[in-house]
């Protein structure tokens, strides 16, 4: 959770210097490489009939549309709210669980969820424009589109996780992700760089080796060990932790309103979760 809340704080970094496209493309080919050194590793699958389905919809949903999303809303919001926004996620993936799984939803689950609409609204309307945030209102929903592409990886995931490897797995998304970006290369819309700026050309190998590999290779392996609904609960730490690093880093603040807004949705997070816990 603490190399997730970094990539939103890398993000901003790398998009200084590169177009969002290229930063998305260049993380994944990053990541794809770094996989080569555990080839040994990924031989050892077997695959079960059926299954691609399965693997390309993980990978369409995370790394393809997730990143899709989330770098245009960073390009609108700041890391920090687009961070809180993250605290939705284990709400969402218990809806998804309810629909998909047809496991059952708590009334608590419900209540959370609603508070913590209500508090995300309240965070992206009392958003002031700057030169980091010039459209807060649409980043933040932008990233809220982004948290239900990520609903869906994490419920495939955790229905692959009993038959194939988290190495594999994660090397799954990262070449499929690689090999997707690679297509908006050609689109004339993308600047190719002619210049690599340090810093952000630093935070783009970050992403492709700590997040991409590290963050997704611990997240998919801990999925391998515990319930869905208990991994995805540890995604409640990345918006202390983005908004901490946002601070430190980008300088980002929040005004008064913000605060309370940020207060309604950590309040309808962990009222979701500790009804959970109690019936645990």
């Amino acid at each position: 959770m603490v190399l997730w809340a970094s990539s939103f704080i890398a993000l901003k970094i790398a998009f200084q210097g590169f177009s969002p496209l290229i930063v998305i493309w260049g993380r994944m080919l990053v990541g794809s490489f770094c996989f080569l050194f555990f080839y040994k590793t990924l031989c050892k699958f077997r695959y079960q009939k059926g299954d691609l389905k399965y693997l390309l919809f993980m990978a369409i949903c995370e790394p393809c549309i997730y990143f899709i999303f989330e770098a245009k809303a960073l390009q609108l919001t700041t890391a920090s709210q687009a961070g809180l926004i993250t605290s939705m996620l284990p709400l969402m993936v218990a809806f998804g669980a309810f629909f998909i799984l047809k496991e059952t939803i708590r009334r608590q689950t419900i209540i959370g969820f609603s508070i913590a609409i209500v508090g995300a609204c309240w965070l992206s309307v009392s958003g002031e424009s700057s030169q980091n945030a010039p459209n807060p209102v649409l980043g933040n929903f932008l990233e809220f589109l982004a948290m239900v592409a990520a609903t869906g990886y994490m419920l495939s995931i955790k229905h692959l996780s009993n038959r194939y490897s988290p190495v594999f797995l994660t090397a799954f998304q990262s070449w499929v992700g690689a090999i997707f970006f690679s297509f908006f290369l050609l689109s004339p819309e993308v600047n190719i760089p002619d210049e690599f700026p340090l810093i952000p050309l630093a935070a783009m190998l970050y992403l492709g080796s700590f997040v991409t590999l590290g963050a997704y290779l611990l997240y998919n392996y801990g999925t391998s060990k515990i319930p869905v609904n208990q991994a995805s609960a540890y995604v409640n730490l990345i918006p202390v932790f983005t908004v901490l690093l946002g601070f430190l880093i980008l300088g980002e603040t929040f005004t008064g309103t913000q605060y309370i807004a940020s207060g309604l949705i950590l309040l309808g997070v962990f009222i979701s979760q500790r009804r959970a816990q109690q019936l645990g």
